[in-house]
Order: C-alpha cells, then structure tokens, then sequence
C-alpha cells in the first residue's frame, strides 16, 4: 500500500512539544521498531485508520479489551444510553452489584469483588492485601511478566521495560524494590530457592497463568500448580494477573481452567468493555479486609464508573453466548498456522507461540518459555519485519514482546491478508 504518514508526523511533533516522549504510554513510541509512531483517528471492526486515511487490520486491539472489535454497535449503544444518564455520581450504583455477580458467577474464587480503575491499582491492592493477610513484606514476581507500574511491581517487568531495555523503573526507592523477589517463569526450581531464601517472608506469589508481556507463554504442565503448592505449603498466597486473560481465553479465568484456584485474582481490559476498569476478586475472608470492611485502604473517585461498568457488562453478556470461545480459538489457531508455515517457506528461524487468541511469532529462536528465551529473539530483525507489516496493511504491536490480540470481528479473509502479507514480508527479510 502507498503509507501516508504527513499528518501523523506533524502531529508527533505537536505531541513532542506537550507530552512527554510524545506519548501517553511507552510501547506507543515506536522506539523498539525505529519508527516514527502512527496516530490512529477511528477504529471499526477489526481495522484502524490513522489520522492520514491508512487503512490496517489491527492485532494492537487496544492491548487486548477490543475482543468484540472496534466499535461494535451494541456496545456503542448501550455505552451512549448510559452517558445520558450520567457519567459518574461519587456513590454506589446498581451497574456495579451486577458487574460483582457477573464476575463471581464466572470465577469460582471471586466471592467477593472490588471495582478499581487500572490493571495497575488491581496489582497494587492485590499486593496490599495479602501483606495484610498474611503480615509478611516481600513478593515474588517473574522475570517478564507486567502487573502494572506501581513501585513495587517494576522489576523485571515485561514487555515496556524489556522493549526499552530498561530492567527497572528510575524513582522506585531501592527499599521498596528490595522487596520484590524475581524468579524464573515456567522454573519451579527458581521459585523454591526463593523461599529458602526468605523463609516465613513472602506475603504472595504475583503470575500471569499465560504470560503476555514477554511476548506469549504459556505455562509448563504442572507450572501453575506447583506453585500454588509451594505458596500454600509456606503460608503465602498465590496472586493470579488476568488482567489480559480473563474473559480472553475462556468466559472467566484461565487459571481455574488449569485447575488452579488463586487466593486473588486481577482483573481489566475486557470487564471494562474498552472503558478504563480494573478489579481485585478472591476469597470473602480477603476481600474483606478491605476498607471499609477492614484495615486495607483503597480508594477511588471513579471506581466503578457507571459507563465503564454498562460497557463491562455488555461485553460478557456479549462474550456468554455460545460459540464465542470456539471462534476466537479457531482464529488463533489459523493465524498462528499460517505464521509458522509463512516462516518456513522462506527459511526464517523463529517460532509461533500461542494460546487461544494470544498470539506471538518470535524470529530468530526455536522456542521461548522464559524471559531469558525471549530476550535471545532477533528484535532487530522483528522491527524491519513490523515495517513490512505495516506497508502491506498490517497493524502488529509494536514490540517483539507484545502479543497479537484476535478479535472476533476478524475475518477467514482479514486472517488469509495477514498470512499473505507475512509470507511477503518473511520472503523481503531472506532476501537481505
């Protein structure tokens, strides 16, 4: 396609001027991709056009709440009929008693909910609470994996820092850092050593069930409950982050569908239909020690926004109807297929991780489980293949760590487009 980039480049040096990095969020930079980032005025479906008429497929889709697609008109209509109610009262509403039960219906060790408005405050009350619980400081985390910016937490933590190269985060105090333990994903070994390590320390165990900001990876067999033991065995709890797949891979958490039962489970991005949303959910005994009902204090102006909150719930009365998991698997299923076979035929190394509509294609490695795997990926190469992508009409996330977010809007067609456009792009990359 002919890429019209004037607008978008004039606006990147308004943004630079009043914003800091021109952005509102690192990976949005561009800076992991050496390019000069593209503004995106309207989305409908599974495609996004930028502010110079370009139109992409898009598997950005909003870093994962867009699972219904861009705009979809039911949602557009029950978030328009709330707005002319009002936008937000400073009391409770009924909307939130429904969104609660939605998701407590959904996930059996969510017996009790807490509205709040970022992944990041879902991690950073998670992480509040079980110190309240179980009156212990330290945490561990994985190396890779992302639960949002708050101090505590931005340590070896996934995809931003790992696209800026970037393994902590400048102002976090090294006594607070100090606190957060890193072990290895899909190593039990690494968790084990952690606890005799820190014997009667740890308050709690932070994963996502399938990694999602070190690029897709899925859990070993066995990973998630060997570790929920370990926790269980040492009196910690186990954190789960769903924030990206709950309600992604199956309706409620994948965690439970491994046959795990997290004490906390993190919550966003499609509870919220798209509209800023998170929520901590775990057993009643926990939960309530959240203020008011107990000491742990956490409070929000716009938790539980009325129009966040309507968006939520048409999204999974959406997401509930059968065949919506099926599809969305079928779509993965195709994509990543057709990756893998698009690499072979022109010779690349790389590999196609993927769990349901997750999905990553890594260059330049036969396999990823671990953060340390998936810093050995070519990203330089990654970068000049996104370039490609985009010409061909191809919107990918911007970031070798970044996972491509299916849509049900996306189509047999819209899927066959990206396989072509990558076999074309993988065929320009062997011939350099």
């Amino acid at each position: 396609m002919n890429l019209r980039t004037k607008r978008s480049r004039d606006l990147l040096q308004r943004a630079l001027k009043k914003i800091p990095g021109a952005v509102n969020s690192p990976v949005r930079a561009w800076s992991a991709v050496k390019g000069s980032t593209l503004f995106i005025e309207h989305a409908k479906g599974a495609y996004v056009f930028d502010a110079d008429g370009n139109r992409f497929i898009d598997y950005v889709g909003s870093y994962g709440p867009a699972i219904l697609g861009h705009a979809d008109p039911r949602l557009s209509d029950a978030i328009a009929d709330q707005a002319g109610k009002g936008f937000s009262f400073g009391a409770p509403t009924e909307l939130e008693v429904e969104l609660a039960e939605a998701i407590s219906d959904a996930i059996a060790v969510a017996e009790k909910v807490r509205l709040v408005n970022s992944g990041t405050e879902a991690g950073m009350t998670a992480i509040r609470i079980a110190r309240a619980a179980t009156g212990r400081d330290k945490i561990i985390k994985f190396d890779g994996c992302y639960h949002g910016h708050s101090d505590g937490l931005l340590v070896r933590a996934g995809s931003g820092g790992m696209t800026l190269g970037i393994p902590d985060s400048g102002g976090v105090p090294n006594a607070l850092a100090a606190m957060t333990i890193v072990a290895r994903y899909n190593s039990l070994e690494s968790v084990t050593n952690c606890f005799e390590a820190n014997p009667a320390g740890i308050a709690a165990i932070i994963v996502e069930p399938v990694a999602a900001n070190m690029g897709v990876v899925a859990p070993l067999p066995q990973f998630l409950n060997e570790i929920a033991m370990v926790a269980k065995r040492n009196g910690s709890l186990l954190i789960c982050d769903e924030v990206i797949t709950g309600f992604r891979l199956r309706y409620g958490s994948i965690a439970e569908e491994m046959g795990v039962a997290p004490d906390l489970i993190m919550l966003g991005k499609i509870i919220g239909g798209g509209m800023p949303i998170g929520a901590v959910a775990g057993r009643a005994e926990l939960m309530d020690l959240l203020a008011p009902a107990g000491p742990v204090y956490q409070a929000g102006t716009l938790s539980g926004n009325p129009i966040s909150v309507r968006a939520g719930l048409e999204t999974l009365r959406l997401l509930a109807q059968p065949g919506i998991y099926p599809q969305l698997e079928k779509s993965g299923a195709s994509l990543a297929k057709g990756l893998l076979d698009a690499m072979r035929t022109s010779g690349e190394k790389g590999c196609v991780n993927r769990v349901g509509s997750l999905v990553t294609m890594f260059l330049g490695v036969d396999s990823i489980v671990d953060a340390d795997e998936a810093r050995c990926s070519d990203t330089a190469k990654f970068a000049t293949y996104f370039h490609r992508m985009l010409e061909r009409g191809i919107y990918l996330p911007p970031s070798q760590y970044e996972a491509m977010f299916l849509s049900l809007a996306h189509s047999v067609a819209d899927i066959d487009a990206t396989v072509n456009a990558a076999r074309e792009s993988l065929r320009d990359l062997a011939a350099t």
